[in-house]
């Protein structure tokens, strides 16, 4: 501990306002708490002389006010040397964000909420006791405060605003550990921390962050609970009827339709993403339930459509969809980032795009065309949506509109042809890109050759694969196949199974073709995988029918092609599994369960809610927005990627057939890949198959790193398993998100217990990872690798020719322009360059793994925020081991020539596209 206070020169915990300059990690009632406080040592050095690096999300100006906030207010005389009649003065800060832009609507109410202010409509605060009135046997309460100078200050322009209110107290009220706040405005505010000052001791803090909503909206009292965590047991008694009332209101009833202003959390199934009411053609099956099991989503309430009574209806942009109150983007995001950027792509970009592109331009004619997207620009007709066009916050993909009266706009290198322009079609870095690319979490080791399906052949017909060793007996290095197998030396990215069962209905889709591909990779002596052999299979049509052929590396100009041809199915293949399965049901969709349990069984004041809380962020409104926009019917996924219109189903059928909990926790999930072995002499306990594996070796430092924080953590509050188990409030958030959130699979033998302290670590470790560094890995390179559409095709419209087909002989004639056809037109190329723009898109302010809002502030337990200081340093050296980790030209898959260096998982990041940084939450 005392290395951490090195690190930060001096420990910044004993700067902050409410922390004592006792040093908390030699107390001996914090060892005596734990069995042990400690973190393992760190894989890489720590620097003493490297401060701590905690960047605050971005503020604004905070407005000045009337009174002086620092001026000393009189101490509370302790209760035991005080006559009973004794009163004492606290006052409490108010921290209020105001709106940056503000409709004329927002202003006449403001207006009237500052005149109406004057005259005892107000904001009023009370204060609860942790501590039961003996007379009362009720919790004590403080006399009612008002907010002082609202109207005052309702022109202040600052982004946050500071106001007081004074309570007298009776010197036996003791600590406050909750404030009932009401407000008697028509508007909403959104309030941010209270801090109570003129305690005996330090400053009490309110962590807030949440809307309040007018009491003609939403009758009663918000509870804001102070920054102190307790247990459900160890809960004070004044502060019990709260806890379990604040839980009650959260949950709801489950019934009606949720008012956007509403904080209530609730379950259902994916019954909202077909529209049936527009047509047949728009249906789509509900996800969620025996027939097609799926993890639920944010109950919504909204009644059914017209035409199904089991669909809901739709919402249908730009109206807003229901997420708890303050799920929602705050503004600086909405304004500069996801929000407002997806919908202007999605409501004004890409209309634009299809009113641009005539209908007879339907494929590039050239790379140079591809490359003009870059450097000329699309010229768009845009009318009167010009102006419009030009006010919306759009991405950077979309740097500017230039010359206005013409609309061009001009998309961003990707970095994938920044560094080298034809890096995309060696095949070197068509391996490279399966394991430091934007999916690094496919590839398996070949177990067994010729690789073996898993699907039924009652159904799917003679499953045997088409690989022989003669097709890869060649590229061994003189090894056969049986000692490549028992060397480690082949690996697989197998999608077969993930696409064999939709291919004749994919295939029957207008401008879809799509086989279900294997690829052979050989592990050479200088660390990278070489693929040596493509299978690609189609149903069988018939007894005699070829369904299935391989594709080995070219050997003359013609093999080439075919060869290129090969590489963009499995490109294909490889990014619907990526998006449908790995991006969308690993991270964003399997989470939101544990994330509505969490709101609905654990208290605020819950130490394991407020480990959590960072990286529950933002998840639930990206992903009601993907419900609304991205994978619904007609949306980006189906018009973009080769599944189309069962684009969802392949997603459902992952989660059925493949997904385990157990197995999302990294060093779990590369055991099960067959790319590492356990092995208990490694730093990680298991040895890396592909020592050269970036996503790996630099997953395993955060992986680490995370582990060690969680089960400090998790040490502290809870020194005996017993207390584990007898945590109602815990046992009900996970048995809720098993049971309810992931009813569908809460039978399966694999979901892990929660009895003691290493299944609390596992499992909470398992979810940040999944929160910040998993879906850092998989989303934040979609821009840098998709951007330039022939690396990564989203989809492909032609199947490759054979010989005896009637198209062969155009393919010989111009085979450039035939592998152009086969790629997504203009039009689905550049609507998904924009869409995945906008999703590798940092916000500024964006927070990252090791940061918090408030960092000293956002718990009570000085000794814990210690620690988290601790869990930041060592982030910080991780990332410092990643950067020179790209420095080291005998890592060939993240360093030489055109070779993008790996930083997916590289920590912090700058706003913008920037192929790296890893945020606490699933938040685009």
């Amino acid at each position: 501990m005392a290395m951490a206070k090195e690190i930060m020169g001096g420990s910044l915990i004993q700067r902050s306002s409410f922390v004592s300059s006792s040093k908390v990690f030699l107390n001996p009632s914090f060892q005596k708490k734990q069995n042990h406080f400690s973190v393992n040592p760190l894989v890489v050095p720590l620097e003493k002389t490297r401060l701590v690096r905690l960047r605050k999300v971005v503020r604004g100006p905070v407005a000045a006010i009337s009174e002086d906030l620092v001026k000393p207010v009189p101490v509370a005389v302790p209760a035991d040397k005080a006559d009973k009649g004794d009163k004492f003065k606290v006052r409490a800060v108010v921290t209020v964000r105001n709106k940056n832009k503000e409709d004329l609507k927002d202003k006449i109410v403001k207006h009237l909420d500052a005149i109406t202010d004057k005259i005892g409509m107000n904001v009023v605060l009370q204060l609860v006791s942790t501590e039961i009135d003996p007379k009362t046997k009720a919790p004590k309460k403080s006399n009612e405060a008002i907010l002082k100078d609202w109207s005052k200050k309702s022109n202040v322009k600052a982004e946050r605003v500071n106001y007081t209110a004074e309570f007298m107290l009776n010197s036996s009220f003791g600590v406050p550990g909750a404030i009932l706040v009401t407000n008697n405005h028509q508007k909403e505010f959104f309030l941010e921390t209270i801090t109570v000052e003129g305690f005996a001791g330090d400053p009490v803090h309110f962590f807030c962050n949440s809307w309040v909503q007018s009491r003609k909206d939403h009758p009663g009292k918000r509870i804001f609970f102070s920054n102190k965590p307790y247990l459900p047991s160890e809960t004070p008694a004044g502060l019990r009827s709260l806890r379990e009332k604040e839980l009650r209101d959260t949950r709801g009833d489950g019934k009606g339709v949720r008012k956007l202003s509403d904080r209530i959390y609730d379950f259902d199934v994916y019954n909202d993403l077909g529209n049936p009411d527009r047509g047949i053609e728009f249906a789509r099956p509900t996800l969620g339930g025996e027939k097609i099991p799926f993890p639920r989503r944010c109950r919504t309430g909204r009644l059914p459509s017209d035409t199904d009574m089991h669909a809901e209806s739709r919402v249908e942009k730009p109206l807003p969809m229901y997420v708890p109150r303050d799920e929602q983007f705050e503004e600086s995001k909405q304004d500069t980032f996801s929000a407002g950027r997806l919908k202007a792509v999605l409501h004004n970009l890409i209309p634009s795009l299809k009113a641009s592109i005539s209908s007879n331009n339907h494929e590039f004619k050239g790379f140079s065309e591809i490359d003009n997207l870059y450097s000329e620009g699309v010229l768009l007709k845009l009318g009167l949506q010009d102006e419009l066009l030009k006010k919306l916050p759009l991405p950077k993909v979309v740097s500017h509109i230039q010359e206005s009266n013409r609309g061009i706009i001009k998309y961003e290198m990707p970095k994938i042809i920044s560094k080298d322009k034809f890096a995309w079609l060696r095949d070197d870095e068509f391996g490279r890109q399966a394991i430091a690319g934007v999916n690094p979490v496919s590839i398996e080791r070949l177990k067994v050759f010729p690789p073996v399906s898993k699907l039924d052949s009652k159904i799917y017909g003679p499953l045997e694969s088409a690989l022989k060793e003669e097709h890869i007996l060649g590229h061994l290095n003189g090894m056969t196949v049986q000692q490549a197998l028992e060397d480690n030396k082949l690996f697989v990215l197998d999608h077969h199974d993930a696409y064999l069962p939709f291919l004749d209905q994919i295939n029957a889709l207008d401008g879809r073709k799509a086989y279900a591909t294997r690829t052979v990779y050989f592990l050479t002596p200088l660390g990278t995988l070489k693929p040596i052999a493509i299978e690609l299979s189609l149903p069988p049509s018939g007894p005699s029918s070829r369904s299935k052929h391989v594709v080995t590396p070219p050997v003359d100009a013609t093999t080439n092609w075919l060869w290129q041809l090969a590489k963009a199915h499995v490109c294909s293949n490889d990014a619907g599994v990526h998006q449908l399965v790995n991006h969308w049901l690993r991270t964003h969709a399997s989470l939101e369960p544990f994330i509505l349990a969490a709101h609905r069984q654990m208290s605020a004041m819950h130490p394991i809610f407020k480990l959590l809380d960072p990286h529950m962020r933002y998840t639930l409104e990206i992903n009601g927005l993907a419900r609304q926009s991205l994978i619904n019917a007609d949306g980006v996924i189906e018009s973009c990627f080769t599944p189309g219109r069962y684009s969802m189903e392949i997603s459902a059928a992952a989660y059925k057939s493949s997904w385990r909990f157990d197995m999302e926790n990294l060093p779990a999930d590369l055991i099960r890949r067959g790319v590492a072995v356990p092995d208990p002499t490694q730093p990680h306990g298991l040895k890396l198959l592909i020592e050269d594996y970036p996503y790996a070796t630099d997953g395993l430092l955060i992986w680490s790193a995370t582990e060690n924080w969680v089960r400090t953590y998790v040490n502290y509050y809870y020194p005996e398993s017993s207390l584990i188990c007898n945590d109602n409030e815990l046992q009900a958030w996970y048995s809720e998100s098993v049971n309810v959130g992931h009813s569908d699979l809460r039978h399966k033998s694999w979901w892990p217990t929660l009895a003691n302290a290493d299944d609390l670590v596992s499992i909470l470790t398992t979810l940040i990872w999944l929160a910040s560094a998993q879906h850092a890995a998989l989303n934040f390179g979609q821009y840098p690798y998709g951007g330039y559409v022939p690396n990564r095709p989203p989809l492909m419209r032609r199947l490759i020719p054979e010989e005896n087909d009637p198209e062969y002989a155009s393919f010989l004639a111009d085979p450039q322009k035939y592998f152009l056809s086969a790629l997504p037109s203009v039009l689905q190329t550049t609507k998904f360059m924009a869409v995945v723009d906008t999703l590798s898109t940092h916000s500024p302010d964006e927070e990252y793994l090791g940061e918090r809002q408030q960092p000293s502030t956002w718990t009570g337990d000085t000794e814990v925020v210690e620690a988290f200081y601790q869990f930041s340093a060592e982030i910080q050296q991780i990332e410092k081991e990643i950067e020179r980790r790209n420095l080291d030209a005998s890592l060939r898959n993240r360093c030489g020539a055109g070779v993008l260096p790996y930083e997916l998982l590289a920590p912090s990041s700058g706003p913008g596209v920037t192929c790296r940084g890893v945020p606490n939450s699933v938040s685009i």
